[in-house]
């Protein structure tokens, strides 16, 4: 499984179009699929963005938890998750990928985005809100504190 580590920045052009990090495509470098699934997150004003093996995973196990042929709020669920989600595939020539208007409008980018890695995933951010997101060093090692109690 490969591991994306890091933060890089990239421009849009008015095609939203962005140069995918050359550290991130060198990480891909033995995959023979490069093909990547986009989402919006469901918590942080981000995307997220998985290769398309750990999209397929990860909503294999959501799908798996789910009734859809009998329960109406199951399938209603499944609809509105797999809502609004680009495939794009770096071009070999430039590295560059294009996201939909509507899914950089949706974490209102203008011109600059954040790509960082999160080990199974990256995440996109507009760059304003990418630097707003960071916690105080206080607030990160109080949620670590708490995590190691249990």
């Amino acid at each position: 499984m490969v591991a994306f580590i890091g933060e890089y920045s990239s421009k849009v052009d008015d095609k939203g179009r962005l140069v995918f990090p050359a550290a991130f495509r060198a990480a891909m470098a033995g995959e023979s699929d490069m093909r990547f699934v986009i989402k919006k997150d469901l918590f942080a004003p981000c995307l997220e963005m998985y290769t398309y093996g750990q999209w397929e995973e990860q909503s294999g196990e959501v799908k798996a938890s789910l009734d859809l042929t009998f329960n109406r709020k199951h399938a209603m669920f499944w609809r509105e998750y797999m809502r609004d989600r680009d495939i794009v595939e770096p071009d070999a020539k430039f590295g560059r990928i294009s996201i939909s208007r509507k899914l950089l409008d949706s974490i209102s980018v203008d011109k600059e985005v954040v790509f960082s890695g999160n080990d199974f995933k990256i995440e996109i951010w507009a760059r304003e809100a990418f630097e707003a997101s960071k916690l105080s060093h206080d607030d990160f090692i109080a949620i670590a504190e708490s995590l190691s109690q249990k």
